[in-house]
């Protein structure tokens, strides 16, 4: 499998952060069965390194595992040890990127200025994530100039604006609280609740219509 091309056709990249690890696993679950194929687990979890092993081992290609909130070359690398297929960064870090472009992963690192994203895609980033995503037209004021750089827009993208981003060319989505809660409770209903969620997003980004 591609990832890369997995990302950029699935589009949206479901962050999962703070959530006790005894419940992610029917986390995990929920939001397959509501369409979604992309999971990143933030590495300032608790046992993320452990929860990034053993998911990626259980759910194969059925769900892409990646890390995020990667800082440095080490935690990427013992992410990527432990079964990470993609690295997600909140800054630019152009020795993480390289680390990661060296073992054939796929890196998203932050970034926010036009300067910022341009250096990352130059450092060899496959997909530049824009955070935070002030707005859609602050999306659209970057793919003037910048056209030619997969941007995914994190933190601020909900289903009320999504289709908002949608519009302006974005490659994809990066989900948080607006799809899973640090305060996630596990029950039936609960999880019911989230598979609807996730299969909102999956039909606003996957509806061609304006």
């Amino acid at each position: 499998m591609d990832i890369l091309s997995h990302i950029l056709e699935h589009k949206i990249v479901a962050i999962i952060r703070g959530i006790e690890p005894v419940n992610v696993p029917a986390i995990i679950q929920a939001l397959l069965e509501g369409g979604i194929k992309t999971v990143e687990i933030t590495l300032n979890s608790e046992n993320a390194f452990e929860l990034i092993h053993e998911l990626s081992a259980k759910m194969g290609d059925n769900i892409l595992i990646g890390a995020g909130t990667v800082l440095d070359v080490q935690s990427g690398e013992i992410a990527i040890a432990c079964g990470a297929r993609f690295i997600v960064s909140p800054s630019l870090n152009p020795v993480l990127i390289k680390s990661a472009k060296q073992k054939k992963i796929v890196s998203i690192p932050g970034a926010f200025t036009a300067t910022e994203i341009l250096t990352a895609y130059n450092a060899g980033a496959d997909i530049v994530k824009v955070f935070p995503a002030l707005s859609p037209q602050y999306i659209k004021d970057l793919r003037g100039p910048l056209s030619h750089i997969p941007l995914m827009p994190t933190g601020g993208v909900s289903i009320e604006n999504i289709n908002e981003f949608k519009k302006v060319g974005v490659a994809a989505f990066g989900i948080g609280s607006s799809l899973v809660g640090t305060n996630q409770q596990i029950t039936g209903d609960s999880l019911k609740k989230l598979t609807e969620k996730a299969s909102q997003f999956i039909l606003a980004v996957n509806n061609n219509q304006d």
